[in-house]
């Protein structure tokens, strides 16, 4: 990839991901996009990766791994008094330098895989639509699950903005989300029931494993002390009941694992924040398995990235496929919209 296109990459980074969320890689997305040094070091990324989080997360990766520099005194995540975002530049530079060696193999080698939970926060009243409209319990098939903590919303509970709470009550885990625009979704104060679960991706991150779970935690932003909590309460969540995770292409292997599903429920296949790393033909893919699947049993598809950053619901029932737009999300799940109609703005015969 040529300098000019990552250097877009970055300012695209603190322009539309970072602003208002991490003024630390605000600042330094700006600055690397200026830096020729800097872009050459990014272009060592693995095809297909987010470059920003890869580099970003290589970098944090080693100060949280016990590398002291200077360039920590401005990271939350390694002091309890970050130093002022305006001057962290030269340090990031100078880091960068440094440690270029262990930088370039990580960006060869890892794959961005964030595990954000508290997404789960817009895919619980999604689920519980799902729900509503079939009466079936849940067969779910996540694509590009890295560890697997998605794949249990059904056992964190909920709360968006009032006293009450939803989902599993007793759980040490409670995602915390907002309507920003649209009307309140109709929530089930109970779970829908989950009749399968199974995650697939190319690289399973292992949470037993200390690298493993070094670079899950890399990849949640510095500022980001509430992410970093969440995501070490629901690792004990997962130790409780760990889901069938599977290491593969999970486009390539949806036929096989859907037909696993129980055929009494109702099928929800989804990703979120995993298509951008796909490429046009993959995503075609995709969308032609998940359609052909519509014609043998009901299924329903839940992502973005597709198409637009907009979450999206696309499902057959009973031979009749539509789509929804759901709207778009913040992509941390602080908040989110919701503009689910009681009828399906398309529809099709399959």
């Amino acid at each position: 990839m040529e300098k000019n296109e990552i250097a877009a990459k970055f300012l695209d980074f603190a322009e539309l991901e970072c602003k208002g969320s991490s003024a630390l890689y605000q600042f330094l997305s700006v600055k690397i996009a200026g830096n020729e040094e800097l872009l050459q070091l990014s272009s060592y990324a693995r095809r297909g990766q987010p470059i920003p989080n890869l580099l970003f997360g290589a970098v944090h990766q080693l100060l949280l791994a016990g590398n002291t520099h200077e360039l920590g005194h401005f990271y939350p995540s390694i002091t309890g008094k970050p130093k002022q975002v305006e001057g962290s530049f030269s340090s990031f530079l100078d880091f960068c330098r440094t440690y270029q060696k262990e930088i370039i193999a990580i960006l060869q080698e890892k794959l961005v895989q964030t595990n954000e939970v508290r997404r789960c926060a817009y895919l619980y009243p999604l689920f519980c639509y799902i729900h509503k409209k079939t009466g079936n319990s849940l067969s779910l098939v996540e694509i590009g699950t890295s560890a697997g903590l998605q794949l249990l919303w059904d056992q964190y509970s909920y709360s968006y903005g009032g006293n009450r709470s939803y989902g599993n009550n007793t759980s040490v885990v409670h995602l915390s989300s907002k309507v920003r625009q649209g009307s309140m979704p109709e929530l089930l104060d109970s779970a829908p029931p989950v009749a399968s679960r199974v995650g697939v991706d190319l690289h399973v991150s292992d949470l037993k494993d200390r690298e493993d779970a070094l670079w899950l935690k890399a990849l949640i932003w510095p500022e980001h002390q509430e992410r970093l909590e969440t995501f070490d309460k629901a690792v004990k969540q997962f130790s409780k009941s760990p889901p069938s995770l599977i290491e593969g292409d999970g486009v390539s292997m949806l036929k096989e694992l859907a037909a696993q599903a129980p055929s009494a429920s109702t099928l929800c296949i989804f990703h979120t924040h995993v298509a951008n790393q796909m490429s046009r033909k993959v995503k075609n893919d995709l969308l032609q398995k998940v359609s052909a699947i519509g014609r043998k049993r009901d299924v329903c598809h839940i992502y973005n990235n597709i198409e637009d950053r907009k979450l999206h619901l696309d499902y057959v029932i009973s031979g009749v496929s539509y789509a929804e737009t759901i709207g778009e999300t913040d992509g941390h799940g602080g908040w989110f919209d919701w503009h689910v109609k009681d009828c399906a703005v398309q529809e099709k015969r399959v």
